[in-house]
Parts: C-alpha cells; structure tokens; sequence
C-alpha cells in the first residue's frame, strides 16, 4: 500500500522541528565554545591552583600500549600541562597539543623542554599514525567529538589508545555536595552526577563517534584526594569555567558566598584540610 503524502500541517511540523533542533545545537556549540575558551584569561592561576590527575588513573589509561618503547603519547588540550607532568614522569615522549595561545604559552614557560604545538582535537598537527596514545584531561566534553574522534583515530597506531580523565569532586561527603550546590554547578561533574548517568553519556558518545575505529569504551575509578586551604580552594573554584564567563559583580558575590560557607563549616575552617576528589577515567583502542 502507497504510504499517503505528507499533509502541509505535518510538514510544516516536521522543518519547524528541524529548524529548533539546529538552533539548539548551534546554541550549544556557542555555550560550549564560550566556556571552553574562557580559561586563557586565568591560565596563571590554573597553573597555579588547578589538581592534577591520579597516577594510577594515567597508569590505567596508558595499561594497552605499556610495553612500547619509546611510548609517543600527546596530552591534547593539555592547558597549562598538569596531565604532560604525569605522562613525563611515568616515561612518555610528550608532545602537548593546545588551542588556546595564554595556556599554551603558560605551559612553555614552565615545561620549555617539553615538545608543545597549537592544535585541536578536530585539527591536530601530527602526521598519521604517529602516536602510541592520545590523553585529555578535563577536556573531551570540549571536543567535538564527530570531528575529534577520526581525528584520533587518524594519529594512533593501531592498537593506540585514546582516553579521557576528569577529576571530579567526591559528593558523597556532604560538605562536598553543599559547595558543589553554593557554587551553582549544578551542570558540572561530581562523583554521583559521574555515576547517575553523567560518565554514561560520555561513554555513549564516545561510543557513537568513534564507532567502526576504536574498540569498547572502558571506565574506571581512581581516589584523588587534594590537600587545600580555604583560600586555594576559592582559588580554584575561581578557575572553572561556569565562574570565569560570570560578569564581575555575579562572580564576586559568588566567591563571597563560597568563601563564607568554607569559613563557617568546620571540615574547612582552620588550616589545611583534604578536599574528597576522584579521577574518572574512560579509555579505548584504536582498532
């Protein structure tokens, strides 16, 4: 049976649909875009004031290309470097790969010797099958991944490795999930959000796109803990992306609230305290 033609209503409703689905997703690649270029503004103080990431998380994430030597890895969207740090100390041939030029230069001021390029997930400077694992740190969400992951795929030899990490703030202690509240980051990552579907839709997409050229998505988790101050702590929050596209009154009278809040409660009132973190960690291989 011929299907019956598409009346003018219904296809009127189909493009009006279409036409909201683009301009969601064009507002979400703007918000994306004005969130992820925001940090070159603060690049010293996320030198400074940003963690770095688990070892035993890189060790993990390094686990299927181990054996090879030399082990040619890049740090992409390397920032400042807090991920290369690691990938050097664990032995790795670096090169970090950075976009935005206040970090990259920041992190040529305080790693001279390591190899550093500008370049993007979408777009990387590196011949084909060059490297033996690609790693991001607090950066995939930034990517865009239909773009990015052939990308990947197009340097990594097979068998390489791509993986992200994330250090995400471990909510399950209750000061930990009122901050993450006061902060309003109610978008961002903590460990529950991870667990509740967050960590699953990342590895879906990244499923998704790099399907046909990497094998199964895996995750894992690794205890982060951070020695903090009061200050350090508001320091940090100050380099996060949803506080850096604040205007300047909306972002004082949020630090002032934090600030407060750590000064009233007694895990974080004196001293030195360890602020609960762990690094999430997603990994797969080229095929």
């Amino acid at each position: 049976m011929d299907a019956r033609p598409e009346s003018p209503a219904a296809a009127a409703a189909r493009a009006s649909s279409a036409a909201a689905a683009a301009r969601a997703s064009s507002a979400e690649a703007a918000d994306r875009l004005r969130h992820g270029s925001s940090f070159g503004t603060a690049a010293a103080a996320y030198a400074e004031h940003r963690p770095g990431y688990a070892e035993a998380a890189v060790r993990w994430a390094l686990e299927p290309v181990a054996g090879r030597r030399p082990l040619r890895a890049v740090d992409l969207g390397a920032g400042t470097g807090k991920l290369t740090e690691t990938l050097i100390r664990l032995g790795a041939d670096v090169t970090a790969v950075e976009p935005d030029p206040q970090m990259l230069a920041e992190l040529r001021r305080a790693m001279p010797e390591v190899s550093s390029v500008p370049g993007s997930a979408e777009r990387l400077p590196l011949p084909d099958a060059s490297l033996d694992a690609v790693l991001a740190g607090q950066a995939v969400h930034w990517f865009d991944l239909d773009r990015a992951m052939p990308e990947i795929a197009r340097v990594l030899t097979p068998g390489g490795v791509f993986a992200g990490l994330w250090n995400v703030d471990d909510d399950r202690v209750a000061w930990v999930a009122e901050l993450a509240e006061i902060s309003k980051r109610k978008s961002s990552v903590t460990l529950t959000r991870w667990r509740e579907g967050m960590g699953r839709s990342r590895l879906e997409r990244l499923t998704a796109a790099g399907s046909g050229l990497f094998g199964p998505v895996q995750e894992e988790e690794f205890g982060h803990g951070q020695a903090r101050t009061a200050d350090s702590l508001l320091a940090t929050i100050g380099t996060h992306s949803h506080v850096l596209v604040m205007d300047e009154a909306e972002r004082a009278g949020l630090l002032a609230q934090i600030r407060a809040f750590l000064r009233r409660r007694p895990e974080t009132a004196d001293g030195e305290f360890t602020l609960p973190m762990v690094t999430t960690a997603l990994r797969a291989v080229r095929l």
